[in-house]
């Protein structure tokens, strides 16, 4: 196949990609993402680029006469049939996914441990080399019999089968290598028969290359692929990217309902999650100058309604009490049957979940951490618009999930934005001056602010006195604060000094309101395992924080406003992406295979819309840090800000609202809890 070479500007990159291949694909195999939410139909006109240099075979699509006039076309329309320079506008760009792997700027420092040297190398699947008498008149066995007798002098044992594909193309390739082979055996652990082999690719002669294999996060928000070689377990390139079925809803309710009650709703969202994962599986392999063919395996982890969506199961009532999805343990299929553009044959294993609210990224997450190793009690947790944690040790393990809602993800707040180029990670706010220092992503410009850096801002907010321990504004003589057009705000970035250049970042009271809303549903939760396992915070000796979100968390900040317990922060790790991780220990070990179904049914999932101590819990906390200062001992040593004017008014407000305005805050857990009912996770 010829290959053509495109450069992509103003970033200089430059890939060769097959002739044939359209833009949007090459620029993502460049690293490069461009925005569609249409799956490369052309429809949304989104991915307009210019043409610098070369001669394309351009098609058609929705794109506006402005950008016809412009010279722009659609990347996804357009097909690679000479060397290209091409231009990518700004509005056509995805912003650069943040990967939890490799950041920088983190303030925890990341627990690296890898288990796999714990665990063992017996990959999902391993290549043999064979080499095969000729056949003759009187040595006349099949071509199939004569291959199960060669792999069991190499040693291999247990009971072998062999696809059908493979079946298919075994007299050729037999014949080509001159009766050397290689042979890629798959290796399913099944708890109850033993491991089964399967034959599912066999090359001619000898082959040295490795056989390859995918692990996949597949996050509601976001999707991750690493490939791996699976002789070694290196992770040989990573990717990830956001998942497309965010065309159908931000979070996993709204997916939900548009499965079940839009026709052909749930095939929209299986195919817009295979469409992204081989997106960014395509990207991998160019990158490795690898086919398809060569990936051999994949394993898979997902919360329990990404699981569902991705195998096709209907997930109506994950949502509906008493929430009980199709499965938590999933068949291995074959790669042909979810739509993954690698091997047809290869086996794909779906990591088993806990309960609907609980999947198998927690269980994958679990795998790469050793609580069932230790007796010191581990708190394990991943926030996000659904809060998911694990309270336990060796003996016993407690999970549950709170929803949280999207504030952490940029939702429901003002210019909140995920955590991408320009958004606000870090910011500082002088005593007196009020004057505010802010630190983005990438150095770019702000332009909103991120999970991390609405963490700070609450901190900061109440350390000077423009809040108080309700969230409540409190005017300050600086014109920093003001009236907005939903109450009181203050100013973060001046509009000259935004990417945008139009309109001032302010952080809101109602943008507090849901952050104090968010952060006592995740503080509940933690507080209500305690309590059932009859714990005080201080019993905890670790805690490690997963996902994209605790790459950039002021763990300070955290515990002053009450997200996280008060404790020594060197009990407090991040993990990164656990899910991914859990997800390559699976690929490569049968160890960690068999553990991730026992983990699975080891913990115990608890309800927390059961009973009133959640409620309770989350009135507590609906205050900074607490309404019970003493389980914040490190936040009520620090003099309050309180001392001055502003401040002194803002402890009366909270003490009043603690006092006289319980009510008002117990409805807001009543709502809290009632949307736990309704299935308001993600």
């Amino acid at each position: 196949m010829n290959r053509r070479t495109v450069r992509f500007m103003p970033d200089n990159r430059v890939v060769q990609v097959p002739e044939g291949m359209d833009l949007h694909r090459a620029a993502a195999a460049a690293g490069l993402e461009l925005k569609s939410v249409c799956g490369g139909e052309g429809t949304c006109g989104r991915c307009a680029v210019k043409i610098l240099e070369g001669k394309p075979e351009v098609g058609g699509g929705n794109l506006s006469p402005r950008a016809k006039k412009q010279g722009l076309v659609l990347a996804c329309r357009t097909l690679v049939t000479d060397d290209l320079v091409v231009e990518i506008p700004a509005d056509s760009r995805l912003a650069d996914h943040q990967l939890a792997d490799g950041s920088t700027g983190r303030v925890l420092a990341e627990n690296t441990y890898d288990r796999l040297a714990e665990f063992g190398l017996s990959p999902l699947c391993r290549k043999v080399k064979v080499k095969l008498p000729e056949p003759s008149v009187t040595e006349n066995g099949s071509d199939l019999s004569r291959l199960l007798l060669g792999l069991k002098e190499q040693g291999v044992e247990g009971d072998i089968t062999i696809s059908l594909d493979a079946l298919r193309a075994l007299p050729e390739t037999l014949r080509q290598g001159s009766w050397d082979a290689t042979v890629t055996l798959a290796e399913i652990s099944c708890r109850e028969t033993g491991p089964r082999l399967e034959i599912v690719r066999v090359e001619a002669g000898h082959s040295e290359a490795p056989p390859y294999g995918l692990a996949i996060d597949i996050g509601t928000t976001s999707n991750v692929v690493h490939l791996v070689d699976m002789s070694t377990g290196t992770v040989l390139e990573r990717r990830g990217t956001y998942n497309r079925q965010a065309m159908y809803g931000d979070d996993v309710i709204t997916r939900i309902i548009h499965a079940t009650e839009e026709k052909g709703g749930l095939n929209d969202l299986r195919k817009a999650v295979v469409e992204t994962l081989n997106g960014l599986i395509e990207s991998a392999l160019l990158a490795r100058d690898l086919d398809q063919e060569e990936i051999v395996a994949a394993v898979v982890a997902g919360n329990t309604t990404m699981a569902h969506l991705f195998l096709g199961l209907w997930p109506g009532y994950i949502r509906l009490e008493p929430y009980i999805p199709a499965a938590t343990s999933f068949p291995v299929i074959r790669a042909a049957e979810a739509g993954l553009q690698i091997n047809p044959v290869a086996p794909v294993l779906t990591l088993p979940a806990v309960a609907s609210y609980v999947g198998g990224d927690i269980v994958s997450g679990m795998l790469a951490i050793d609580v069932e190793e230790h007796e010191e009690v581990t708190l394990f947790i991943d926030i996000g618009t659904n809060g998911e944690m694990v309270l336990g040790n060796k003996d016993w393990m407690i999970t549950c999930s709170c929803s949280m809602g999207p504030c952490f993800e940029g939702g429901g707040i003002t210019f909140g934005m995920r955590a991408v180029p320009g958004a606000i990670q870090r910011l500082e706010i002088e005593p007196g001056t009020y004057e505010v220092k802010v630190t983005t992503i990438g150095g770019a410009r702000p332009r909103g602010i991120a999970g991390t850096g609405l963490i700070d801002a609450l901190a900061k907010l109440r350390s000077v006195g423009i809040i108080d321990r309700a969230g409540a504004f409190h005017r300050v003589p600086n014109r920093r604060w003001r009236t907005g057009a939903e109450g009181p705000e203050f100013v973060l970035v001046w509009a000259e000094d935004t990417e945008q250049g139009n309109q001032d970042i302010v952080i809101s009271e109602s943008d507090v309101k849901n952050l104090l809303r968010a952060k006592g549903a995740a503080y509940a939760a933690i507080r209500t395992m305690l309590q059932t396992m009859e714990l005080p915070p201080e019993a905890i000796s670790r805690v490690f924080i997963a996902g994209a979100f605790g790459s950039y968390l002021n763990l300070r900040d955290s515990i002053e406003i009450g997200l996280l317990p008060d404790l020594p922060p060197e009990r407090y790790s991040f993990i990164g992406n656990s899910s991914v991780k859990g997800s390559r220990l699976a690929l490569m070990s049968r160890v960690a295979r068999d553990k991730a179904e026992t983990l699975a049914h080891q913990m115990t999932n608890l309800e927390l819309s059961e009973g009133n101590t959640f409620m309770e819990e989350f009135v507590s906390a609906l205050f900074l840090p607490h309404t019970d200062l003493s389980l914040f001992p490190s936040v009520a040593a620090v003099p309050s800000p309180d001392a001055n004017a502003a401040g002194a008014a803002g402890t009366a407000a909270a003490s009043n609202e603690a006092a006289v305005g319980a009510g008002e805050a117990q409805s807001q857990a009543q709502t809290q809890v009632n949307n736990e009912n309704e299935g308001q996770h993600s």
